[in-house]
Parts: structure tokens; sequence; C-alpha cells
């Protein structure tokens, strides 16, 4: 069944956003979904966004007006999906505390920078949405976050490993990747994909691959697991 999606694309430039949402534009095309991307918030107000089956944020940063966020939010709880990763849906608008609240989560620190190797650790490899999946590891920025305890966590990581005054709290497993819903909506997160290289590793193309499918609109369907 063909499906549309939506990925807007923008916001600070050292995310590659137009790479990257290429990149997240052809795995979409291949999971044949018809896909627009724009390069405007002024779509989110323009157009109707309950025709969309999946709506993909790849917009670091920046600042969203009402007149934008409120449609969003209103075609999420209504049932579209709403899917993406790194700082493109975890470190969006920034003082836009209920888009946090939707998305699940917001970016707080990568301490030690993009120099980081670290493990992603699966925690259910017999989950739609993991299935196939081992442990990998990743050469990046290690995303800390605040996250919503209503979220269902599907792979973490564990901190500290750069040095920094979180260390003194000890040891934490922090979500990388997590799912939850908005109303009717399902919302999917990976906190992978500094740039359009790391977006590119086999094993984020399979995670957002299937965070796509999972989170498009379904109907008649009952719970997030």
């Amino acid at each position: 069944m063909i499906k549309n999606a939506l990925i807007f694309q923008g916001g600070w430039v050292g995310h590659e956003p137009e790479k990257v949402a290429d990149i997240l534009a052809g795995i979409l095309k291949e999971e044949n979904f018809i896909v627009n991307v724009t390069d405007t918030l002024e779509t989110l107000e323009k157009e109707d966004l309950t025709a969309y089956d999946l709506i993909v944020p790849n917009w670091t940063q920046g600042t969203i007006t009402d007149e934008q966020l409120e449609p969003l939010l209103k075609a999420v709880s209504a049932g579209t999906g709403l899917a993406g990763l790194h700082g493109g849906l975890g470190d969006s608008f920034r003082m836009a505390t209920e888009y946090q609240f939707m998305a699940g989560g917001q970016w707080v620190a990568h301490p030690g920078d993009n120099d980081v190797t670290y493990t992603v650790k699966i925690k259910d490899q017999d989950h739609p949405l993991t299935k196939g999946l081992a442990d990998f590891q990743v050469k990046s920025e290690q995303y800390y976050m605040h996250v919503d305890p209503a979220v269902y966590v599907h792979a973490t990581t564990r901190f500290p490993i750069a040095d920094g005054p979180h260390q003194s709290n000890g040891e934490v497993d922090m979500p990388v990747v997590w799912s939850k819903k908005w109303g009717k909506g399902r919302v999917y997160y990976c906190s992978l994909g500094h740039v359009a290289e790391i977006v590119r590793m086999p094993e984020v193309v399979s995670l957002m691959r299937k965070g796509f499918t999972w989170a498009a609109r379904k109907e008649n369907e009952k719970g997030v697991g």
C-alpha cells in the first residue's frame, strides 16, 4: 500500500540536514512512500498535515511558531505518524516544550563530542522495531537525553564514557531508540545520526526503516509495544 510522507529539513547546518533528508527519503521510497521534502516550516501551516501518513522532522534547533506547531501536534494526535533521528527530532525548537512532550525527550549534552566510541545495546531482538539487530558500536556523538518516562525503550547506551561532571552520578543506561503514542499517532525516535555518514550505517538504516514503517498511520490498532 502506498503511503504519503513529509520530511521537513533545515536548522543547524552542522547536522547536514539536506544530505540526511535525502537518505531518509530514499529509505521511505524503498518502502513505497510518496515523499514530499520541504525546507520551510511554512509547509506545516499551509498544508493539510492529516493527509500524510508519516511526518519526519529533520530540523535541529530553530524556532517554530504556534501557527506551525499546532497543526503538527493535531495531525499526530489524529493518527499521522512521527519519526526521526538525532537532533532532527530530539533537539528541535528548544523553546517548544509541547513539541518535546510529543517527541518523548530532548537532547541536553554529548560528553566527548563527536569522538566517542560507544555500544548501542538492543533490549529486545524479537521486537518488530529491533528484530534481527544485534548490539553494535558507533563512533560519534553519544546523546545524553532528558526522556519521558512513558516511552517504550528499544535500545540503550551506557554512560559515562567521556569525562565530565556527570560521572559522579555513576553508570546509567540512556535510551537510544524509543517509541510512544501521541493521541492516535505513533512516535519513533533514534538518537543516532550526527551526520550523513552515520545515518548511512547499515544498522541506522535498518532502525529507521523499521521505525518509519512502524510509525506510519495504522488503522484500528491499539498499544505501542
